[in-house]
């Protein structure tokens, strides 16, 4: 197991901050794995690495939040598929939030700010 210093979160958080989306695979049984673990969760194995994705997925679920314009306006959380497997939430940011369809194609980027990066999507030609 790997300490606070150097665990998969601290190693996660760092890839993020240098504009980096890691995800892990499994040695044990072949399954990608996201949000990092110490053991997989398929089959316990302890032999895991990171691996950077494809970085594309597809668009499961979605919903809009609808805020007053003054506090940011509507945005949507997005589960998105990895096409390696995993499933994460996020958003799909260059569309409108009414625009993001279920089924639609996206892919990943990074976006850092104040040294932190957090995985968003761009709808694949734009909204559906």
């Amino acid at each position: 197991m790997s300490d606070k210093t150097t665990g998969v979160l601290v190693q996660h958080q760092a890839a993020l901050a240098e504009g980096r989306f890691l995800i892990q695979k499994c040695d044990g049984c072949g399954q990608h794995i996201y949000f990092p673990r110490e053991i997989c969760p398929h089959c316990g194995s302890d032999a895991v690495q990171f691996v950077s994705p494809s970085g594309q997925g597809t668009v499961y679920a979605v919903t809009t939040v609808r805020r007053k314009p003054a506090d940011g306006g509507d945005y949507n959380v997005s589960l998105i598929d990895l096409d390696e497997g995993p499933r994460l939430m996020s958003r799909v940011d260059n569309v409108k939030p009414d625009d993001v369809k279920i089924g639609q194609r996206v892919t990943a980027r990074v976006v850092v700010a104040d040294d932190k990066g957090v995985v968003v999507f761009d709808a694949v030609g734009g909204a559906a």
